[in-house]
């Protein structure tokens, strides 16, 4: 009878308990919340609203004076047919380079520059770490005006290349995309037909492969230096949480350093690569700054790119419509690459074949 008892009254504290537990992490994070849903998740809703309606800018965009348009204004950047249309294409042509050639090379730079510092035989790894990762707490825009410098007509980069006797471009002026500049110099000056006659975005598929301009060339140069050291920390961090049995168990078998840099140590990286790689491809398709301070868009609108696109329609143009239109569909962009890339990163179960290979003769897998 007592522990029939003793034992409701045993339940009955520990849910108390955890009622109290829930209370009070609610009363703290309460603040928090607050402060996101004031300051971030409402905005987000206003500007979802703006991309819907037909604000001037001017006045409460929840007025009665403001009219649902419905998709006029994502239609009018991507099949509208007119200047804005083929702006939207123009931006996303630049970006998709953008990324196509940052996200790769940081991420093998800053794992190169990680393995570099983690090996032990290095003397002042401490010095090399901050030196790498200096330029990442360097502002932005500072980096950008230096680079502006570094790459100008009778700048110190094109002063390197006339050394190797080569005549350097005007980096910042220069709308001639990379491809089409070294098609040029085997004698390819126009694209066939199948190729100029077509159109996506407003942008011809001869267009879509010209490659980043020289002018964005530069910025994506300027990328691969300011963001490298922060990922090479994160793969620093990775790198002293791999085990070293492994590795001495490969190294025993035979195995070449690239072999069990390849086969060992990189799937255990798995994890961080994903993080590195998702935070590259959410920073290079949000780039504003750099293009603001560096070109505004020009030349050409070769460095034109959606978020600066958004501010110019939006604060320039005053349609804010549109502006919060191209805003959201980056935003889409940035969701489905993504998951495009967790799917392609995922575990995946060792297939019967290759699990077969590590069963001992005579036993069934």
């Amino acid at each position: 009878m007592t522990d029939t008892v003793t034992a409701p009254r045993a339940e009955t504290r520990k849910s108390r308990l955890r009622r109290g537990e829930a209370a009070a992490g609610w009363i703290f994070t309460a603040p928090v919340i607050i402060i996101l849903g004031v300051f971030l998740l409402i905005p987000v809703l206003m500007a979802l609203w703006v991309s819907f309606s037909d604000w001037t800018g001017r006045g409460s965009p929840l007025s009665g004076n403001v009219g649902f348009v419905g998709l006029d204004n994502y239609a009018a950047v991507t099949t509208g047919g007119g200047l804005a249309e083929r702006d939207f294409g123009i931006s996303i042509r630049n970006n998709a380079w953008y990324v196509l050639l940052v996200v790769p090379l940081q991420t093998i730079l800053s794992l190169f520059l990680a393995v570099l510092v983690s090996r032990a035989i290095l003397r002042g790894r401490g010095f090399f770490r901050t030196a790498f990762y200096f330029p990442s707490m360097t502002s932005s825009v500072a980096i950008t005006v230096l680079w502006l410098f570094l790459f100008s007509a009778n700048g110190v980069v094109n002063e390197i290349l006339s050394w190797v006797g080569v005549a350097g471009p005007n980096w910042f002026n220069d709308p001639r995309g990379i491809v089409h500049v070294g098609l040029s110099a085997v004698g390819v000056q126009e694209g066939p037909e199948f190729l100029t006659a077509g159109e996506f975005l407003g942008v011809s598929p001869w267009e879509w492969m010209a490659g980043p301009s020289v002018a964005m060339f530069a910025f994506i140069l300027m990328a691969v230096f300011t963001t490298s050291g922060t990922f090479m920390l994160l793969f620093v961090a990775a790198l002293q949480n791999v085990g070293s049995e492994l590795g001495e168990a490969g190294m025993m078998d035979g195995a070449t350093g690239w072999q069990r840099f390849r086969l060992i140590t990189l799937p255990q990286l798995r994890p961080t690569l994903f993080t590195v790689l998702t935070l590259g491809l959410i920073g290079c398709w949000q780039v504003f700054d750099q293009i603001y301070t560096g070109t505004q868009g020009g030349p050409a609108k070769t460095t034109v790119t959606p978020a600066y696109l958004s501010y110019d329609s939006a604060f320039i143009g005053q349609d804010w419509g549109e502006g919060a239109a191209i805003a959201f569909i980056l935003f889409l962009i940035i969701i489905v690459f993504t998951i495009l890339q967790r799917f392609v990163l995922r575990d995946r179960p060792v297939s019967k074949r290759r699990a077969a290979q590590y069963q001992p003769k005579g036993m069934k897998p």
